[in-house]
């Protein structure tokens, strides 16, 4: 892939949700690609296996008659967050866009739950964007999780506050896994373009594969100039130490492998992946 054509939003309300949608906009820009984005209604029927708690006909009937008025009030504020966001950032709304009329974006609504549609959208996009997962018990939403393992694409982590320049000085994770090289692969087309391009890398937390001084011939193949750093775990962190390195750097784009090992060890013993979704504040591209 040269560059990027479709791009994928799922929109959301929260602070972050709002920072990712400027994120998507400006990315779209930059690549004069195509911003689909995605509110997701509510399927009021998810509420019927309620009548099994002692609930009537009647009851349930009401909740879900309630759940589609708050699923559609939902569903009308974020197109007006969308189109003002839009006006605001002066990209043309096109539902059917061609391939070389510049950014455009676009409104789609489905109905069901977001870690089980947006996986199957993903399938057909470049790179799904989504909000900086900011719950300080959580290291990502379902759909972040469900998209990473469940749609082969990159995803496009937006930190909390849209920042102000992406994507010109780069940073590339590398431990030698199949997922770091999944996420070089994927940020390919940010460092042809990028000033200034760092790979990263822990002696220690080195796998079966490549070290990292062999990427730089393979990128110099991609007009692609980098030097390689190595970085020291802070405070026995990897993760830790891998933000710290790419914010000395100044990089505003980092491109990482997600969950080298099963998530579910991460989750318990932390982890890398764990670490960078919870603290990084620059625009992370994951891939598994």
């Amino acid at each position: 892939m040269t560059h990027y054509r479709k791009l994928l939003l799922p929109l959301s309300e929260s602070p972050c949700g709002l920072a990712a949608l400027r994120l998507g906009l400006d990315v779209a820009g930059l690549w004069g690609a195509h911003l689909a984005a995605v509110v997701m209604r509510v399927d009021a029927r998810s509420v019927a296996p309620l009548a099994g708690e002692g609930l009537s006909g009647a009851m349930i009937e009401d909740m879900m008659h309630a759940t589609e008025r708050e699923s559609a009030g939902r569903a009308t504020a974020l197109e007006r967050v969308f189109n003002e966001a839009v006006l605001a950032a002066e990209v043309a709304v096109d539902s059917a866009p061609a391939a070389a009329i510049g950014a455009t974006a676009s409104l789609e609504t489905h109905t069901g739950r977001d870690e089980d549609v947006i996986p199957g959208l993903a399938m057909l996009a470049d790179l799904t964007i989504l909000p900086h997962p900011n719950d300080a018990d959580s290291d990502g939403s379902e759909c972040l999780h469900a998209v990473l393992f469940d749609s082969g694409r990159p995803v496009l982590i937006a930190p909390a506050a849209a920042p102000s320049a992406i994507g010109r000085r780069c940073c590339v994770a590398w431990n030698g896994t199949v997922e770091s090289s999944a996420a070089l692969g994927a940020m390919l087309p940010w460092l042809r373009q990028a000033e200034a391009v760092r790979v990263l890398h822990a002696p220690e937390y080195q796998r079966n594969g490549p070290e990292a001084p062999a990427l730089l011939p393979y990128l110099a193949l991609h007009g692609v100039a980098a030097d390689v750093v190595a970085f020291q775990p802070v405070n026995r962190d990897v993760g830790a130490g891998l933000l710290a390195a790419a914010a000395d750097f100044g990089a505003d784009l980092l491109g990482v492998g997600a969950y080298s090992t099963s998530r579910l060890r991460q989750m318990i013993l932390g982890g890398v992946t764990r670490h960078v979704l919870r603290r990084a504040q620059l625009p992370v591209l994951m891939c598994r």
